[in-house]
């Protein structure tokens, strides 16, 4: 087990009798949505994969410590704390635990931790991907490299559609990072199950999800896997309307010279505000339905 590394006594427990667990991100805690909504959701999609019987792991670093499996305190805290928390890729990792700092954990972080905990499903909201204008900027998510280099299958609603999402899946394939879409051919984008492009493969069972994963495994090609699971119908949102208010929001970015790691943040929040909280709701039944879905994956591995 790594030196750094603290597993909670229910995942501990769970891992060593080989029960089904579930790794969950905290930077939707700290940067994804206001407290306390960020605090209700994040217990709300622990509780869901325990119903599902599946063991939550929301991973984050304290003090310095990577940990797999949070208190309810430590949920609390980073809800409380939000953007102060240094939201953590792969690159921030020495340094905030060489400094004994908090970091909320991205896509990709959540992916080296729950690999180094031997976690293999993680359930998210969307991942980060190439950005629009990434062909002048190269803005491109450290979310896609961890995928084609961490043996940990990721469960999401597609990538956000802030994103360029054709040039993500171009990333992908190059990487050769499997594409999955859970009963759909099409990319689900985030807040709406529609992109107009589409996924490599169709599956439509957990039961496949699994078998996939562990062939992938078994044939030591290495890395991850990603499974776009399309917003629940009644949840979804105008496309038209949402790609309006993402428009608009990508407009403010640019003029107020945001950039880096700050910008997906500040687009999901001016998104939020430019839909009157509508993206909020959508965002958080999103994350439920994939939580849902990774417990019956587990389960099945």
């Amino acid at each position: 087990m790594n030196t750094y590394l603290d597993l909670s006594p229910e995942v501990a427990s769970a891992m060593q009798q080989g029960q089904p667990v579930v790794a969950l991100e905290s930077t939707i805690i700290s940067h994804g949505m206001p407290y306390p909504q960020n605090v209700e959701t994040a217990l709300r999609v622990e509780q869901t994969i325990r119903e599902g019987g599946a063991v939550p792991a929301t991973i984050a670093i304290i003090k310095g410590r990577l940990k797999a499996g949070l208190t309810h305190e430590e949920i609390e805290y980073l809800g409380k704390k939000g953007p102060l928390v240094t939201k953590a890729s792969r690159r921030d990792l020495p340094v905030l635990v060489a400094r004994q700092q908090d970091g909320a954990t991205t896509v990709a972080t959540t992916m080296i931790i729950a690999a180094l905990a031997g976690i293999k499903v993680f359930a998210t909201g969307g991942v980060g991907g190439v950005h629009r204008g990434a062909e002048t900027t190269m803005d491109i998510s450290a979310d896609l490299e961890e995928l084609a280099r961490t043996p940990v299958m990721v469960i999401c609603a597609g990538a956000k559609s802030i994103l360029d999402l054709g040039l993500t899946l171009e990333y992908l394939e190059t990487k050769g990072v499997p594409v999955i879409g859970y009963g759909t051919e099409e990319l689900p984008a985030f807040y709406t199950r529609k992109s107009g492009f589409k996924v490599d493969y169709r599956i439509d069972t957990p039961e496949e999800l699994a078998a996939t994963f562990q062939a992938k495994q078994a044939m030591g090609l290495g890395g991850g896997m990603l499974v776009t699971n399309p917003i629940p119908e009644e949840y979804s949102m105008d496309p038209e309307r949402i790609n309006a208010a993402i428009d608009e929001a990508i407009s403010d970015a640019k003029r107020l010279g945001i950039h880096g790691k700050e910008t997906t943040p500040y687009l999901l929040a001016r998104v939020k505000d430019l839909t009157g909280g509508d993206s909020l709701a959508s965002n958080i039944q999103l994350v439920l339905n994939n939580a849902r879905l990774a417990a019956q994956v587990a389960n099945k591995l």
